[in-house]
């Protein structure tokens, strides 16, 4: 799939402490002339320094997804449900294993670890298929 400057997209992280996860970015430049890499802009990630700024960086377009689609608010999960959960500036994809209220606790295979988030928090989880081009 071809991305286009001002897409908005989402960039799997293969990066130490936030591997697994997809991290949300904008477009800055169009595919770049020595191969399938694009610039992006996180939305949620900013430079070291005392004034941070987003941080931007060339990503190879196998490492990058359009933004899921807008689905209705998901009202409850249940036990095993694949969800993505928003945490440490990023998406995780995890498992539905528990629930206390409002809270759901979330699993997580890629650092074997759970914790717990409202709802709001989370989303349900779909795999974007590179070959047929949808959301499944």
């Amino acid at each position: 799939m071809e991305f286009v400057k001002g897409d908005k997209v989402e960039v799997c992280s293969k990066e130490d402490g936030f591997f697994g996860s997809y991290l949300e970015a904008k477009v800055v430049s169009s595919k770049l002339p020595y191969g399938s890499y694009y610039k992006v802009k996180y939305y949620n990630l900013v430079t070291d320094g005392e004034d941070p700024l987003p941080l931007i960086e060339i990503i190879s377009s196998d490492e990058i997804r359009p933004m899921p689609p807008k689905s209705e608010p998901v009202l409850t999960f249940g036990l095993h449900d694949k969800v993505d959960a928003f945490d440490l500036d990023g998406w995780w994809v995890g498992e539905i294993t528990g629930r206390r209220g409002d809270l759901f606790s979330v699993y997580f295979a890629t650092t074997n670890e759970e914790c717990v988030y409202p709802l709001k928090r989370l989303r349900k989880h779909l795999e974007w298929d590179r070959v047929n081009r949808v959301w499944v």
